[in-house]
């Protein structure tokens, strides 16, 4: 089994406590109250979508099960594109922020190696028989906002999602 994560919730500078004994800074700007940060290796394999949807599911435990739901299948696209287009390591940070108005405001990012080749940053639309080619576009449907930064040095796929709350 791969290494476990948990969060640690509170004030500035959280930190993250791995399974082998390493602590590592959660995130490089300083949490704000009542936010939780949750980072995380992933494995350069297939099964970075399960463990990242595992993740995130730790990471919003009692969040609204629509916002959940959207989150997990959102986390394992971009899992999922990072191992099929890029390199190792596969990095998943999921910062879950409660703003003063109210609700709740998620941030999903998944950072890979890099990649050789340049992709474009506007998803295609798949053809009716493709098999794949559609994770972007279910990012693009289902987030408030969303990223792809790609590079040959590393590639970051971001996105917010956000519910309830006063407008």
């Amino acid at each position: 089994m791969g290494p476990h994560t948990r969060t640690v919730r509170g004030g500035q500078g959280s930190v993250l406590e791995r399974d082998d004994g390493q602590t590592a800074a959660a995130t490089a700007r300083e949490a704000a109250i009542g936010t939780t940060t949750l980072l995380t290796d992933l494995p350069y394999g297939p099964e970075a979508a399960e463990i990242a949807r595992a993740a995130v599911t730790v990471a919003l435990h009692g969040a609204a099960r629509e916002l959940l739901d959207d989150a997990r299948l959102i986390t394992s696209e971009l899992a999922t594109n990072a191992f099929a287009s890029g390199r190792a390591p596969l990095v998943l940070c999921v910062d879950r922020t409660r703003p003063a108005a109210g609700g709740l405001e998620v941030e999903i990012t998944v950072t890979d190696g890099g990649c050789l080749r340049p992709s474009s940053v506007i998803p295609a639309v798949p053809g009716e028989d493709d098999e794949s080619g559609r994770g972007l576009l279910i990012v693009a449907a289902l987030a408030d906002a969303w990223s792809l930064r790609t590079g040959a040095a590393a590639t970051r796929a971001w996105c917010r999602l956000t519910s309830g709350g006063g407008s």
